[in-house]
């Protein structure tokens, strides 16, 4: 019984690997066959231009583009448990309307609201960003991810600034508890 499974096992992985071989009793290759092969294999890496700093990227001179005021906000030194608040405006200084897909942030703790109408050529918008600081301690850098129809479709804004943590007294700081 086991030589007979072991037998129709191999058999099985002899017919599978005939069966893969593209070549194998086939050399009627029709000139359109191997001239798509030739092209899938030997095509030229092109780079996506929807990716910000892709070289030769050329956005259409009708293309929307945003443009904002500043791309990086500092907050200085908050308390661990505080919100920051901050709003970043741009201006649509494109010619045709801009309109943004969504606005995300790296951490659940930043939380941006962007404008839900398109934003007309010349017009200003703002995205509204809350940062919460709790459980938050150090340096932080949230950063804030704008997706619109622009070339390049992403850009990106940043708040940074330092949580001071609370002193919160850990376990056994005041010395050993006493049981009874």
């Amino acid at each position: 019984m086991k030589k007979n499974l072991i037998l129709a096992a191999s058999f099985a992985v002899a017919i599978f690997a005939a069966g893969c071989d593209n070549n194998t009793g086939s050399d009627n290759v029709t000139e359109s066959e191997a001239t798509a092969t030739e092209a899938t294999t030997t095509a030229p890496v092109v780079e996506n231009p929807n990716v910000a700093g892709s070289e030769g990227v050329v956005a259409s001179e009708n293309a929307p583009v945003i443009s904002f005021a500043e791309t990086s906000y500092d907050f200085g030194t908050v308390k661990q448990g505080e919100v920051v608040e901050h709003t970043f405006k741009f201006t649509n200084t494109g010619k045709s309307p801009l309109i943004i897909e969504s606005a995300t942030a790296t951490c659940g703790c930043t939380v941006p609201k962007s404008p839900d109408m398109p934003i007309a050529p010349g017009e200003t918008g703002e995205i509204k960003v809350n940062f919460n600081s709790t459980g938050k301690a150090g340096m932080q850098a949230p950063v804030i991810t704008v997706r619109a129809n622009t070339v390049p479709n992403i850009t990106q804004v940043t708040l940074k600034g330092t949580v001071e943590a609370n002193n919160i007294p850990t376990a056994g700081a005041d010395g050993p508890v006493k049981r009874n």
